[in-house]
């Protein structure tokens, strides 16, 4: 095989490559665009059930339980497919600190994702691992293997913690969830009159934490896999802008060859037109 055609064949196969990689990005961000109108609705439910919780315990403080010095859970969402850069990495490093704490060296960990888990395969306080969500349809499925592995795992008033990328640049958040509305403590009332309730407040408080950390949880799937995909386009974006590069240096080079070859035809006719004047020459 010539060197034009080497270089046709490789351009062939960075071609291919450059169209797969780009049909990723572009599933990536209609994802982004998807999550981020289911997002904007879950925030508003859990913003809405906070502020339930917010104006029934600026009445009844008692309703929440003290605090226990329980080993917490700590629950770590990371990505279930590849191509996201250092999406894990910044998350165990926040899991690692968050275990040198006090009272971290009896706590527990679950990981969510397929790429997180595989780095946690070894961890010595690894309780559990689940699958995680690689679309927006499949965040239901992941909210009901981690809602039935998690009621196994959390005992008494075992605190969980999640750990995943949450923030406005979608740095790392550790977001305590059990107990809930625990940081509403002591809270000084926003009204002068406590709500008028058809059930006891005991039972509100009971029926809103519930709907509260299924709605909470729910809320940081799709933050979490917003992030994650937001991290793939922008790091496919420099596969493709490297693909591009190496593809224009491929084509230039083979132009170059083909410049070459032609020149060395050239060469190779006139030399054979010398020849044949010279033998003309001869002959007469």
């Amino acid at each position: 095989m010539s060197r034009r055609h080497e270089l046709l064949h490789h351009q062939s196969q960075l071609s291919e490559a450059r169209q797969i990689i780009g049909a990723m990005q572009s599933l990536a961000f209609i994802e982004v665009r998807r999550l981020r109108k289911v997002l904007e609705i879950q925030q508003g439910v859990v913003a809405g059930l906070y502020r339930a919780a917010q104006d029934l315990l600026g009445f009844h403080g008692e309703l929440l339980p003290e605090p226990q010095p329980e080993s917490p859970l700590y629950l770590v969402l990371g990505s279930e497919r590849g191509f996201c850069g250092d999406f894990n990495e910044p998350l165990l490093l926040t899991l690692q600190q968050q275990l040198a704490a006090a009272g971290g060296e009896n706590a527990g960990v679950v990981a969510c994702g397929r790429k997180l888990s595989g780095h946690l395969e070894s961890h010595p306080q690894l309780k559990a691992t689940f699958e995680g969500a690689t679309v927006l349809d499949e965040v239901d499925g992941t909210m009901i293997r981690l809602a039935n592995g998690l009621a196994k795992l959390l005992q008494g008033d075992t605190p969980l913690i999640v750990i995943y990328h949450g923030g406005p640049e979608d740095e790392v958040i550790a977001r305590p969830l059990l107990p809930p509305f625990a940081e509403l403590r002591d809270q000084p009332a926003a009204f002068a009159y406590p709500p008028q309730l058809n059930v006891t407040p005991a039972k509100l408080m009971q029926e809103l934490a519930d709907q509260y950390l299924f709605a909470a949880l729910h809320e940081i799937l799709y933050v979490s896999l917003m992030a994650e995909n937001r991290r793939r386009m922008q790091h496919l974006e420099g596969a493709v802008r490297h693909l591009d590069k190496r593809l224009r240096d491929l084509k230039t080079r083979e132009n170059q060859v083909r410049q070459e070859e032609i020149i060395e035809e050239i060469e190779v006719i006139l030399l054979n037109a010398e020849s044949g004047t010279s033998s003309a020459f001869s002959d007469s």
